[in-house]
């Protein structure tokens, strides 16, 4: 029988540490203590970094040393100087581990570079340590309710998979303590405000109660960048908007151009946000002030298509009343300009169906102007362009864009005044 042993190919022998531990001798698909109380497994954990937040996918990547610690009175063993044997990854599919996992993960993986980053240190008494270096990626219930002006509360939570808590108790190793960071952690767009350990219980219908660990986290998202990106462009495109008050009212093309450039803007900004974001089904805060923003863009254009309206209503009875039996009408340089498009430097007589004829015709009408306005003609010509353009402005002003000029600025100081009084 001895020689058959000896020849017998198929048995492998055993490591001199798994004679050493006595593997053999026990089974190890049992948990420490089977059939007794729950065997208390200590966690602690050491956070290395953050390595991403997603905002769209609403989760958290994050690297971290997790260690495990119990007692398994079955690997303990003799020793003179009291001192314990460390082990690789190899020796852990022979024992027993606690089944620890993470909730709410989507994916996690163990490095194994240059080899598996798994180490198992033993003492004589059986005490028992398990350390893993593991990069996990996990769900983090966000609210964007108050964003970018939002703090985020994320949790990494373990559990055990298979044991309840009537075979495994999982606690925190030394308290409060027992969660540690790196001090070199930060991130491009949060600032880490704190880090807690705490526990609870989690229950399964079908299997029970488990003990629950969570590391938790809080997140500060930094305001500057989108103050950058899109609070300061949208107040640019706002106080742009307004410069069409200033602007001749029979400036057509100079005031219908600005307008729908500055909406197109602000449409684009409010795109570039939205892109970004999760397509969440209420309000941020972000999209308030930006519609907001646009609301007063909009309401510049809506503001001249009055003033223009009502400028037309209004020098249609001007003309009617200086009506002259002839049919010819004295206007202004600036009421012919409105008709022909071209500049005129004095009062001019018009013919009302001639007003589509060219520019030439309307020179020819102005030389045939009244003797009286010789002197003011050439007092004219000698102004400045700089006093013609104040004077075009100043006779041609309208009520509205005045009032305009005031209430505009006035209420959208008002808004953001309140804006960041609430979010801030």
């Amino acid at each position: 029988e001895i020689k058959m042993r000896k020849l017998d190919s198929t048995k492998v022998r055993p490591l001199k540490s798994e004679q050493l531990l006595r593997i053999e001798d026990h089974d190890f698909a049992l948990r420490p203590g089977f059939g007794g109380s729950p065997i208390p497994v200590g966690i602690d954990v050491q956070v290395e970094s953050i390595d991403s937040i997603s905002e769209v996918d609403m989760d958290f990547t994050m690297t971290l040393y997790l260690r495990h610690y119990w007692k398994d009175e079955r690997l303990s063993f003799h020793s003179n100087k009291n001192k314990s044997m460390t082990f690789d990854g190899r020796l852990i599919k022979k024992i027993w581990v606690p089944d620890v996992f993470f909730v709410h993960s989507k994916r996690s993986f163990i490095h194994d570079t240059t080899v598996e980053n798994v180490m198992l240190r033993v003492y004589p008494d059986g005490n028992v340590l398990f350390s893993l270096r593991i990069t996990v990626s996990a769900m983090c219930f966000m609210d964007f309710s108050r964003f970018p002006l939002d703090t985020q509360n994320c949790s990494l939570e373990l559990e055990s998979y298979a044991y309840n808590e009537d075979d495994l108790m999982l606690y925190w190793k030394h308290g409060n303590k027992s969660l540690s960071t790196d001090e070199h952690i930060s991130l491009s767009q949060f600032f880490i405000e704190e880090f807690s350990a705490s526990s609870g219980l989690a229950f399964y219908s079908s299997t029970g109660w488990y003990n629950r660990l969570f590391i938790n986290f809080a997140l500060r998202r930094h305001i500057f960048f989108f103050v950058l990106q899109s609070y300061f462009p949208a107040m640019l495109m706002v106080m742009l908007s307004w410069v069409s008050f200033w602007i001749d009212r029979r400036a057509v093309p100079a005031r219908v151009s600005l307008g729908i450039t500055t909406v197109l803007t602000m449409s684009t900004i409010m795109t570039g946000v939205s892109a970004s974001m999760p397509q969440v089904s209420y309000i941020k805060a972000v999209d308030v002030y930006l519609w907001i923003s646009f609301l007063f863009v909009f309401l510049s254009v809506i503001e001249y298509a009055a003033v223009n309206y009502l400028t037309t209503i209004e020098e249609r009875k001007q003309l009617k009343k200086r009506g002259k039996a002839s049919g010819m009408y004295s206007i202004d340089a600036v009421q012919a300009m409105a008709f022909d498009g071209c500049f005129h430097d004095t009062d001019v007589d018009m013919d009302l169906p001639a007003f589509s004829d060219h520019c030439e015709e309307n020179e020819t009408q102005a030389g045939a102007a009244s003797v009286s306005n010789v002197d003011t003609t050439r007092i004219k010509r000698k102004r400045s362009l700089k006093g013609n353009v104040g004077r075009i402005i100043l006779q041609n002003n309208h009520v509205i864009d005045t009032y305009s000029r005031i209430i505009f600025p006035s209420v959208y100081i008002v808004f953001n005044f309140f804006y960041w009084g609430l979010y801030i």
